[in-house]
């Protein structure tokens, strides 16, 4: 009796802190009796990421050039202690490019209609900044990492910092270790949302009970997580290989539906600005699946990139902070836009009703026939390997903060992530989503505490990279 009333509370206690982040936090009237609400971390994220964008002077404007050439540059001798700058972008990028920009992005367009796709992309261009600011943060407070060799870092060394003062003798902070569980809890939650999803989508197109995908994920998973030094080798070679497939169809289709790409982008801007929902009161629904489905997919300002952006042994903190703006551009302009066009030049006729993976498939199964229909099935499973794979890797220095460092407490939480994969991948339990819908919510609290106090920190290490840059 007592522990089922334990469970209701603990319950109900999560479903009210997930709407109080996630639900209508406030409600706008705007002109002609439409009504824009406005979940709490969207007040957080959007105004927080136009902030900085104007602190940065329109940093991903001005420095896109910059972002680019970075990503080909070379090591010296010295930056070899950890991984490059770019393979701490792959890493990252396999966690943002996942199965949101799938599944997600169809949803966001259900609810917004095609208007939502045009609020993505201005929540990426200013997201982008907030990327650079908290990448760049986690290599400024990057530290030595003694079990995996090279660096750790990310919010939680950077609250660390802020809260615990210089020479005290606390090992940990308690907002840092907060940050730290609620990561934690995300990514649990996470791995449970990524079994299912590759289940169902291998079930609907192959007709393979789930329990046989669920074994062969689960077994492959464990292989790479379970081994010290092969996360990083393994999405060095998946991530490029399984975004520039996905491209490459994307483009073809787009190729042979040129005729269809003006009335797709009038759709877009006509949407995005409610002239076709303004009358029935739909702009706040717009903007608002837009917003949500841009700020869950490039996560810029939630604290996961980061955490892969401190292991980057690179010349300059500032260096990857942009390639981590770079990240954001990657995920949301590139690849959720993918996604949007193979929707939107598919029939309305023939998608009618549809929802989530049987909608994307059925899009997918009119351009390309049965082919398509399997493709999206297996780069739904590449998306969703690589984000199980690079959680994991979050997940590395925030357990060494919680627990130390110790072989054990690392491996338990890998086989915690590896039963939760299993789990989802037999049945749905809507409590552990919202558990880790709550997780990122919490993450991003936390973490925004730290960038504003922190800001001038990334943005003097801007400051000092352009001076570098013009004196070369």
């Amino acid at each position: 009796m007592f522990f089922s009333y334990l469970a209701n509370t603990i319950t109900r206690l999560i479903k009210a802190m997930y709407n109080l982040l996630w639900g209508d936090f406030i409600s706008l009237p705007l002109p002609g009796g439409i009504t824009l609400n406005l979940s709490l971390l969207v007040l957080i994220l959007i105004p927080s990421g136009i902030y900085f964008t104007v602190r940065t002077r329109f940093l991903p404007f001005r420095l896109f050039p910059d972002m680019l050439r970075i990503t080909a540059e070379n090591r010296s001798a010295k930056e070899k202690e950890g991984i490059s700058g770019l393979q701490a972008l792959i890493i990252s990028t396999a966690t943002r490019v996942g199965m949101g920009n799938l599944v997600g992005v169809v949803a966001a367009i259900s609810a917004g209609g095609a208007g939502a796709v045009f609020w993505m992309w201005i929540i990426a261009l200013f997201g982008s900044s907030t990327a650079f600011i908290e990448a760049t943060l986690a290599q400024i407070y990057k530290e030595k990492d003694p079990l995996y060799g090279g660096y750790r870092g990310g919010p939680a060394y950077y609250l660390h910092h802020l809260f615990l003062r210089k020479g005290s003798k606390k090992k940990r902070s308690l907002i840092a270790c907060l940050f730290a569980l609620s990561g934690l809890i995300c990514w649990c939650g996470i791995s449970q949302v990524i079994g299912n999803s590759v289940s169902s989508a291998f079930q609907n197109a192959f007709q393979i009970p789930p329990i046989y995908t669920t074994i062969i994920l689960v077994c492959l998973a464990a292989v790479i997580v379970l081994r010290k030094n092969a996360t990083v080798k393994v999405l060095d070679f998946l991530v490029p290989v399984m975004a520039v497939f996905y491209l490459l169809i994307t483009l073809f289709i787009i190729i042979t539906n040129a005729g269809q790409l003006p009335s797709v982008f009038r759709q877009i801007l006509e949407e995005a600005f409610g002239l076709r929902q303004a009358a029935a009161g739909g702009l706040g629904a717009v903007i608002m699946n837009g917003a949500k489905r841009g700020l869950f997919s490039n996560e810029a300002g939630s604290g996961s990139a980061p955490c892969a952006a401190a292991a980057a042994d690179i010349s300059h903190p500032a260096k990857e902070g942009l390639l981590q703006s770079l990240g954001v551009f990657i995920d949301t302009l590139v690849i959720c836009s993918c996604t949007a066009m193979i929707m939107l030049l598919t029939p309305a006729e023939q998608i009618q009703g549809l929802t989530g993976m049987d909608l994307l498939q059925t899009a997918m199964n009119y351009h390309l026939g049965a082919f398509g229909t399997t493709f999206i099935a297996i780069i739904l499973w590449l998306f969703s390997f690589s984000t199980f794979i690079g959680i994991l890797f979050y997940a590395r220095p925030n357990i060494a903060y919680l627990f130390g460092d110790n072989w054990l407490s690392q491996t338990l939480y890998k086989v915690l992530a590896l039963i939760m994969l299993f789990a989802g991948g037999l049945a749905a339990y809507t409590f552990v989503w919202d558990l880790g819908d709550l997780g990122v919510g919490l993450m991003t609290i936390f973490n925004m505490i730290a960038l504003f106090p922190l800001a001038k920190e990334a943005l003097g290490a801007l400051e000092e990279f352009e001076r570098q840059k013009a004196s070369e």
